[in-house]
């Protein structure tokens, strides 16, 4: 029987399946049906930087804070559980299953994290996700200057807890690469690519603003795809990836890309848990076909640095769509 553990943020996870922070995963009860259902671990679903400082919050400066969080400063301050409230649930989940329970913070700004980050360590958490997008409106704010915040929210944290930290991170980077790299030298243990946002959307008959979350679609899986496996062996910090992943295929693509976790949701709220157990089944039997006893055996294969013709996974991918509809 292959043998299908894997480490991520030093953690050994008895599986590289993660239910990634959502609805799925905010009570212990969920988070049990989690791990009933086989996952390797969990990420709870994410405490808002804005709960931790509510009494500065208004609509006037909303559109400055994270794009998750829109519809949270509008409808939902009453709603979400507070600091307190979700250390507790660190502590119920932590008595109540044994996979690894990893916290996760929707943040913009350094300031909030040092103190309510040892507050997750107190609680138990086996590690901290930092969930980190600030959106950029002012025209004269430099991409290096955006950078550098992430580096300074990790810092901040980092610097105060012994516990693993990654970084949850969007897309949306000029120089991605170097970021990740820089993040890596800077002791980041853990970079989930990529975030999903709420985005906006207009009303025409009301003529308002509204939002909207889609669901992922198993073909958003090629940014991410691409970015591991750009990224693998180039970068101190574990990679993990989340969105567009539906298929037990696209679980395999992404650990020979170098991936050591992924990270499901939109298929779990469409298909159930127990899409979890057949796609175990399935990467198992595609393992004995391959002959691989574990999952470190083809790890990062067919990333950049290991496949024959890395520039596949560039520019040449684009080129050869063109001319196959030419």
């Amino acid at each position: 029987m292959p043998n299908l553990e894997t480490t991520y943020l030093g953690l050994t996870l008895k599986n590289p399946i993660i239910v990634g922070s959502t609805g799925l995963t905010k009570s212990a009860n969920k988070i049990k049906a989690c791990e009933d259902a086989g996952a390797g671990a969990v990420v709870i679903k994410s405490l808002f930087e804005e709960s931790l400082r509510h009494e500065d919050l208004g609509l006037d400066s909303s559109a400055l804070m994270h794009t998750e969080a829109y519809d949270y400063l509008r409808a939902e301050v009453n709603m979400q559980y507070g600091p307190v409230e979700y250390c507790d649930l660190i502590k119920e989940a932590k008595k109540t299953v044994k996979i690894p329970v990893i916290a996760s913070i929707n943040c913009v700004s350094p300031k909030w994290w040092p103190d309510f980050a040892k507050k997750v360590e107190a609680a138990g958490a086996d590690a901290l996700e930092l969930n980190v997008f600030p959106v950029v409106v002012d025209a004269i704010n430099s991409s290096a200057n955006v950078e550098q915040v992430y580096l300074d929210i990790m810092d901040s944290v980092k610097s105060n807890i012994s516990i693993p930290v990654a970084m949850k991170i969007s897309m949306y980077i000029t120089a991605l690469p170097h970021l990740a790299i820089q993040l890596g030298r800077k002791g980041l243990d853990g970079l989930v690519m990529f975030n999903r946002f709420v985005e906006p959307d207009i009303d025409i008959k009301e003529m308002k603003l509204k939002t909207t979350f889609p669901f992922s679609d198993g073909d958003d899986i090629n940014n991410v795809l691409r970015w591991i496996a750009l990224l693998s062996g180039r970068v101190k910090s574990d990679l993990s990836a989340t969105t567009g992943i539906h298929s037990s295929e696209a679980i395999i693509k992404l650990l020979l890309a170098g991936a050591s976790t992924v990270q499901l949701a939109s298929v779990l709220y469409k298909k159930g848990f127990k899409v979890i157990n057949e796609r175990l089944s399935d990467i198992e039997k595609w393992m004995k076909d391959k002959k691989f006893d574990k999952i470190s055996d083809f790890q990062g294969k067919l990333n950049f640095g290991n496949i024959g013709t890395p520039d596949l996974y560039l520019r040449s991918q684009f080129m050869e769509r063109v001319r196959s509809i030419e």
